[in-house]
């Protein structure tokens, strides 16, 4: 699952780095390391005169169908995204990236659980990673709600936790954002994950586990 993820990249970077043709950026985006579902969290989606956009939207997907009263998950499967009726009509039609550094997730070990944190190998390539996810529009206001896909982990992950976010490969961020698709197979076909040896993992205080504490020092090696 991705419940908690890092982001502290400059948007400067992100469009120097992975957006060269623009990025319009939407408000004022604080480094943080211990981001908690249920709060506004950075999305690059596309804007309805077709321009990449980088703002904020609330993490926890509700349709407005749904009801206030519907849940709103965080994580949305990879294996049904395309055809639950909760989440098909955004995933044909509002796709986003989450932009990140790493995640954290929580190993099941004798002692309890141990936190480990989730990031790319060498920042200096890859300043910054993209989750795959999905939004819907907000009743009564001009925001939106969010989801992060998961699938199930790789094999160098799963000794960790059992499922993980969707990365996405750099090459591929204007596929999974293009509007003109909408079928599973037409986005399977342009989008592909960023390579998992790209990735590391380890462990890390236990003063993640509190999502009230925010600093650089959670991300250091326990």
């Amino acid at each position: 699952m991705c419940g908690r993820f890092t982001f502290y990249t400059p948007p400067e970077t992100l469009i120097n780095h992975f957006f060269p043709d623009g990025l319009e950026v939407i408000g004022h985006f604080d480094p943080e390391y211990n981001i908690p579902p249920g709060v506004g969290i950075p999305l690059i989606r596309t804007s309805m005169n077709g321009t990449f956009i980088l703002t904020h939207s609330h993490w926890g997907f509700r349709p407005v169908w749904a009801g206030d009263t519907a849940p709103a998950p965080i994580n949305a499967r990879a294996e049904t995204v395309a055809t639950s009726r909760y989440f098909r009509e955004a995933f044909a039609h509002h796709r986003c990236l989450i932009p990140a550094n790493g995640w954290y997730e929580w190993k099941q070990t004798e002692r309890g659980k141990e936190p480990y944190y989730l990031t790319p190998a060498n920042p200096e390539q890859t300043p910054a990673i993209f989750f795959a996810g999905i939004w819907t529009p907000r009743e009564g206001d001009n925001t939106t709600a969010c989801a992060i896909i998961t699938e199930p982990a790789s094999e160098t992950l799963k000794h960790i936790h059992d499922r993980q976010p969707v990365v996405l490969d750099p090459d591929c961020l204007s596929g999974w954002l293009d509007p003109s698709l909408t079928d599973r197979d037409g986005i399977r076909a342009a989008t592909h994950r960023l390579p998992v040896t790209q990735l590391e993992a380890f462990p890390v205080s236990t003063e993640v586990n509190n999502p009230r504490h925010n600093t650089p020092d959670l991300i250091n090696r326990a």
